[in-house]
């Protein structure tokens, strides 16, 4: 009696579909990932420009109501412009009164501080101190101001530029953060006003 014995192997056709369904499920398997991360990016991408945002408000606003006549008697606003705010406010408590400047510079919001000093007093530029608040601005139009007919609506008509800062009692402040334009998510968008407390006539 002759026993044959044949081995069964894979023909090439299985190892070919086997091979291409393994792939397909690997292809999946990091499109899956690409997603997630992608996902998760675009959400820490989100917080973080929440919180960049958030950081101006409290501060900002603290700082623009309590604004104040200068050591020197200027008046409580500097500067008006459209990326560019200027007052005077006592920020440490101290009894003397800072000259606070807050602007864009490129796409970054930055703060710069005047410490008056000497005798007499004098708001020296050499002494500025500046830091960067906010970055990946991509809105240019910053500030709006108003006068005291300010009545808290739409049909409140803000100052036109250039603004006389003697007219100014209400500040309007609007940032747009986007870290990449190109890419989920959208704009941040952050916005407050602020009336200045020594200054209120009907605010």
């Amino acid at each position: 009696m002759n026993l044959k014995f044949h081995k069964k192997g894979f023909t090439l056709i299985e190892i070919l579909v086997t091979v291409g369904i393994m792939s397909m499920i690997v292809g999946l398997l990091g499109a899956f990932q690409a997603d997630i991360f992608s996902f998760n990016n675009i959400i820490q991408t989100g917080i973080r420009n929440q919180s960049e945002a958030k950081k101006i408000i409290r501060p900002f606003s603290n700082e623009v109501r309590s604004a104040s006549v200068s050591n020197l008697g200027s008046y409580p606003v500097a500067e008006s412009a459209s990326s560019t705010f200027a007052f005077y406010s006592d920020i440490d408590g101290d009894g003397l009164k800072e000259k606070i400047k807050y602007f864009l510079d490129g796409s970054d919001f930055k703060k710069s501080v005047i410490k008056p000093s000497g005798q007499p007093l004098e708001y020296d530029e050499e002494n500025e101190e500046i830091i960067r608040v906010i970055q990946d601005v991509i809105n240019q139009d910053i500030f709006e101001y108003y006068d005291s007919s300010y009545d808290g609506t739409a049909s409140s008509t803000k100052l036109v530029q250039p603004v006389v800062t003697s007219d100014v009692r209400l500040i309007k402040i609007t940032i747009l953060i986007d870290s990449d334009p190109n890419r989920p998510p959208g704009a941040v968008e952050i916005t407050t006003q602020v009336s200045i407390r020594n200054l209120k006539d009907n605010l």
